[in-house]
């Protein structure tokens, strides 16, 4: 009996499997062509830009404030000393907060950036799918092998491009 039924699961689900369709794209070349995309890269390499000026300016300011520190060391008395000590300490802290948050603002910056678009290309492989009666789409970067499928990269694209074009429109 338990045969039987091991027969009859394995016949059920090699039928179901012959009936699924898998779909593949690039989702590298996706990205590479949308002008959106490219316009985000853009304003993350000024953000990332403004950032990195504004962490040299205070590391400039934090070196120089050493220098004047290592100077006037040996004539400091020992109180004195460990006032400077803590207030360089504060120094290099803030320096190293800002770049925390620098980082942090970039990465929620990029999230910000990159939803749209990747909820257009999800949009764009839903309606590809459908359209073609395709069960699963996969990314061929995370593939480590397949053999065979139906490459809907161009056909994704087409929709992706239709897409996007409509969000600039309606910016």
């Amino acid at each position: 009996m338990k045969n039987i039924l091991i027969a009859i699961s394995l016949i059920i689900s090699a039928s179901s499997f012959a009936q699924s369709k898998i779909g593949h794209v690039n989702s590298q070349i996706l990205l590479d062509t949308l002008e959106s995309r490219k316009q985000a890269i853009k304003e993350l390499d000024a953000y990332k830009l403004e950032g990195m000026k504004e962490l040299q300016e205070m590391n400039k300011a934090f070196e120089a404030a050493y220098v004047i520190f290592q100077q006037k060391e040996k004539d400091l008395s020992p109180v004195l000393l460990k006032m400077e000590q803590e207030k360089m300490g504060r120094k290099q802290q803030e320096l190293e907060a800002r770049q925390q948050e620098l980082e942090k603002g970039l990465q929620i910056y990029n999230d910000e950036l990159n939803k749209p678009i990747l909820d257009r290309i999800t949009k764009a492989i839903e309606i590809v799918a459908d359209r073609k009666k395709i069960n699963y789409i996969i990314d061929e970067s995370a593939t480590l092998y397949s053999k065979g499928g139906i490459d809907c990269t161009a056909e994704v694209m087409i929709e992706l491009l239709r897409l996007d074009a409509e969000a600039i429109k309606n910016k």
